[in-house]
């Protein structure tokens, strides 16, 4: 029988490698759309799956907990009849004889595989970091204990000044503690924000009393020299700075070691189609670590966002029983510092300067990005209405007034 006659007949054994946002919604889904087969998630986590984007802002300031970030309540999870192997992890693929094989030993064959391993927070140099008082921020745990950590200290150093990066530096101010931000950048986000915006969140952190210095080389972080339990950062200058402990937020590094030794294609994640389809027939890839193609960015790209980590995963799962709905969503990221809620929604041209309506000094704008007529990018700062409306226009392919749109007297619809 050939791959893809044997691809045309209903899976009775669907296995789902990973246990965050992705794997939570894949199985939602797989039972949602009535696969009542055998359902296998592997994870190395012992918690049920979870949202990742509270961790650095309410759990991390000790206002939610697990139960108010699980995707499926226990109760709920349990009904799914869902073998939760964890905490446990994937080591082997064997593609030729659908098996996936774990760290404790265990293998089960599948019919089709959905790998949803996110990814792992990018690690400082060993060269760089030579202390044991330095964390990093992913998942559920680290963001209880880096909390408990917070409100037990006076000063953290924040390495990397990206998304991460300032919401811990946000949240620590909201602890009471001083917090430093250093970033080798000469700005802040820089990878997704035009200048304007990176110009306007060092602002917002200044005024909230932290210290942010940019275009710094850190050399190394090292147990402070007067054998405290604290460190100390020493930068290319030669200047010195001390903390209680470090945070680096530096990105994060997709998991596809076990699709790669697989020999699966990978290109900056798992390489997938408009359905999170693999080259390999029996195999789907969703969320953090898998690269698609997108229909609004008309380029490929691997998404690292709530919306994404969602809303492709219900597009997988649905794929994996042969029901087929590309997944073409415009991309949609947010994040939360201090009493700014800033959205970002489609693509921000690098060489298109946007039109902007309100006031980036009184925190309430919106960045609109127009190339020949079209919209295809906002930046919302406390502007979630506006937002809703570019979503709209951008998905209706309709062309937006430039006049309209910076007329702030002019109730947009």
């Amino acid at each position: 029988m050939s791959a893809d006659a044997a691809t045309d007949e209903a899976p009775r054994t669907i296995v789902v490698i990973g246990g965050g946002q992705a794997a939570g919604w894949v199985v939602k889904t797989l039972r949602k759309e009535g696969f009542d087969g055998r359902l296998v998630m592997i994870a190395d986590e012992m918690h049920l799956p979870y949202e990742r984007p509270p961790l650095s802002k309410a759990v991390l300031a000790g206002d939610a907990d697990i139960d108010t970030v699980r995707i499926v309540k226990p109760d709920e999870f349990e009904t799914l009849n869902v073998e939760a192997w964890q905490p446990d992890c994937a080591t082997l693929l064997d593609r030729a004889a659908r098996i996936v094989k774990t760290a404790s030993g265990r293998k089960v064959r599948y019919d089709r595989l959905v790998i949803a391993t996110g990814g792992a927070a990018r690690r400082l140099p060993r060269q760089i970091a030579k202390t044991s008082h330095l964390t990093y921020l992913r998942t559920l745990d680290e963001a209880v204990a880096l909390g408990e950590r917070l409100r037990g200290s006076r000063r953290v150093l924040v390495v990397g000044g990206g998304w991460i990066g300032l919401e811990v530096a946000a949240t620590a101010r909201k602890l009471g503690v001083e917090a430093c931000v250093v970033e080798g950048a000469a700005r802040l986000c820089a990878r997704s924000v035009p200048p304007a915006v990176s110009d306007f969140l060092l602002a917002l952190h200044r005024a909230n009393g932290v210290d942010v210095r940019l275009c710094v080389s850190l050399v190394s972080l090292d147990d402070h020299p007067d054998g405290a339990s604290r460190v100390r950062a020493t930068f290319a200058d030669g200047s010195t700075l001390d903390a209680d402990f470090a945070v680096a937020g530096i990105g994060l590094a997709p998991n596809t070691m076990l699709a790669e030794a697989a020999g699966l294609a990978i290109a900056d994640g798992i390489v997938v189609d408009e359905f999170g389809a693999t080259e390999d027939p029996h195999v789907f890839a969703c969320g953090d670590v898998a690269n698609h193609p997108n229909a609004w960015l008309k380029r490929r790209v691997r998404l690292e966002s709530w919306a994404n980590a969602q809303n492709q995963a219900i597009a997988a799962a649905r794929a994996v029983l042969g029901v087929k709905t590309p997944y073409a969503e415009i991309p949609w990221f947010w994040s939360d510092q201090y009493d700014v809620n800033l959205q970002i929604l489609g693509d921000i041209p690098t060489d298109c300067s946007p039109v902007v309506r309100g006031s980036l000094d009184e925190k309430r704008a919106t960045l609109f990005f127009v190339e020949h007529g079209n919209l295809r990018g906002v930046i919302a700062i406390n502007t979630p209405r506006e937002l809703k409306l570019a979503r709209k226009w951008m998905s209706q392919g309709r062309p937006v007034d430039l006049a309209a749109l910076t007329d702030i007297g002019k109730t947009l619809a």
